[in-house]
């Protein structure tokens, strides 16, 4: 199946190697992955700020350059796919667009849902040993409804055990700019986050949103966790074998 992928600007400037597994990892199910190198920013910063006026040209650049093909447009990052896959609203007097608009957000799917629903895949053969905790972002879970397929895609890696921690679907304080903004607030949302992680002991953390995990990993950094934190996709491309060097 041919693919395209849609990279998000934190995989593109701060974790390639998040962007790379996910690449790794379609083509491993057998996807041909292609990248349009006329993407760029999905506007989702200037859209939570309230911006929408000047989003709009980030959202018109990535419908002409996702026009190209009908290809699935896969991305590793909930709140990007939800930003794009909501264009049409903000296009809604510009009725062209707007169609244009609802065209790609029908193509577009987080990276977990589309192996478990559009490829049928549960079991990728990953191999991860030690207990691990999920963190479900509010993009993936609150506003695309995807909660079973990250959960699904974790429970069948080979020597990893899920454990369940107290208030795990409450909002980490991320937010985008809510982060900045609300500094004080995000703060102590983090915090309390760490707080009920913890008590669940894990050798790693999870998630398929990189805004989420960094700033999670960053709070359990300044606490000295010895938590690995670790995108989704790391985890379905991790074997025993890898792990052993």
């Amino acid at each position: 199946m041919d693919v395209n992928f849609y990279v998000t600007c934190i995989g593109d400037a701060l974790k390639s190697q998040m962007a790379r597994d996910s690449v790794l990892l379609l083509e491993k199910l057998g996807c041909r992955v292609h990248f349009l190198e006329k993407q760029g920013c999905c506007g989702q910063p200037a859209i939570n700020s309230g911006y929408i006026k000047d989003a709009i040209p980030a959202m018109k650049n990535l419908i002409k350059t996702f026009e190209v093909n009908d290809y699935p447009i896969i991305s590793p990052a909930g709140s990007c796919s939800f930003a794009i896959k909501s264009y049409a609203k903000y296009l809604v007097n510009e009725p062209d667009w707007a169609i244009r608009a609802e065209k790609i957000a029908n193509r577009m799917f987080d990276l977990t849902s589309f192996i478990v629903n559009q490829l049928n895949i549960v079991d990728v053969g990953a191999s991860l040993k030690g207990k691990a905790v999920y963190h479900p972002s509010c993009s993936l879970f609150r506003k695309m409804g995807v909660k079973e397929e990250p959960l699904t895609l974790l429970r069948h890696v080979k020597g990893l055990e899920l454990l369940p921690f107290d208030n795990m679907e409450t909002c980490c304080g991320f937010g985008g700019t809510f982060s900045v903004k609300m500094a004080e607030i995000s703060g102590e949302m983090v915090k309390e986050k760490v707080h009920h992680i913890m008590d669940a002991h894990p050798d790693y953390l999870i998630g398929a949103d990189v805004s989420c995990l960094l700033n999670i990993g960053g709070r359990l950094e300044r606490e000295g966790r010895p938590v690995k934190v670790m995108h989704i996709a790391q985890v379905l491309m991790s074997n025993e074998e890898e792990l052993c060097h």
